[in-house]
C-alpha cells in the first residue's frame, strides 16, 4: 500500500511539468514571418484570465548585439533591454481564440492589436498583430517548447 501511495505521489508531483496543450500558457519559440527563422523564446503567463508574454531569450547572429534595447519603443519600454521585455498584454479567452490584447514589435517599437489561437493540437500558436482590423496585419507561428 505504501508503494502505491509513493507511485501516486510521484506521478502527481511531475504532472505540472507537462504542458497543458489546451492553453497558450508556457514557453514558445516565435518564428519570424519574413525570414522563417526563430527569433526569440517567449513565456506566456496567465494572471486571472489575462495573458501576457515576456521575452526570455533571443536568437541572434554572433555579429549582432546580444543584449539589445528597445530603442524604437515609444512608451515606458523605451531603451529597456529586449530580454525580459513584456511584449504581449491583455489577451483574454474568447471561444477558441484569445483576443483584445496588444503586442509590441521590439524591432520597430510599434504596438499592434493582437489575437491568437492554438493549432496542431496545442503544439503551435498562430499569433496575429494588426492595425484596425485583423485583415491588415501580420501573422507568426510560434512553436511550443515545453
Amino acid at each position: 500500500m505504501k508503494f502505491l501511495a509513493l507511485i501516486i505521489t510521484a506521478a502527481l508531483s511531475i504532472a505540472p511539468a507537462f504542458a497543458d496543450d489546451s492553453s497558450p500558457v508556457g514557453l514558445w519559440k516565435n518564428i519570424d514571418d519574413v525570414s522563417g527563422k526563430p527569433k526569440a523564446l517567449i513565456r506566456i503567463t496567465d494572471n486571472n484570465g489575462v495573458l501576457q508574454g515576456k521575452i526570455e531569450q533571443l536568437f541572434r547572429a554572433p555579429t549582432e548585439d546580444q543584449n539589445p534595447k528597445c530603442e524604437k519603443c515609444e512608451d515606458a519600454r523605451k531603451n529597456q533591454p529586449v530580454i525580459g521585455l513584456v511584449i504581449m498584454t491583455g489577451l483574454k479567452k474568447d471561444g477558441d481564440e484569445y483576443n483584445g490584447g496588444e503586442i509590441l514589435d521590439p524591432d520597430n517599437g510599434k504596438v499592434y492589436r493582437s489575437k491568437m489561437h492554438l493549432t496542431d493540437g496545442g503544439k503551435k500558436l498562430s499569433v496575429r498583430g494588426y492595425i484596425g482590423v485583423p485583415m491588415l496585419g501580420r501573422s507568426q507561428v510560434w512553436v511550443r517548447q515545453e
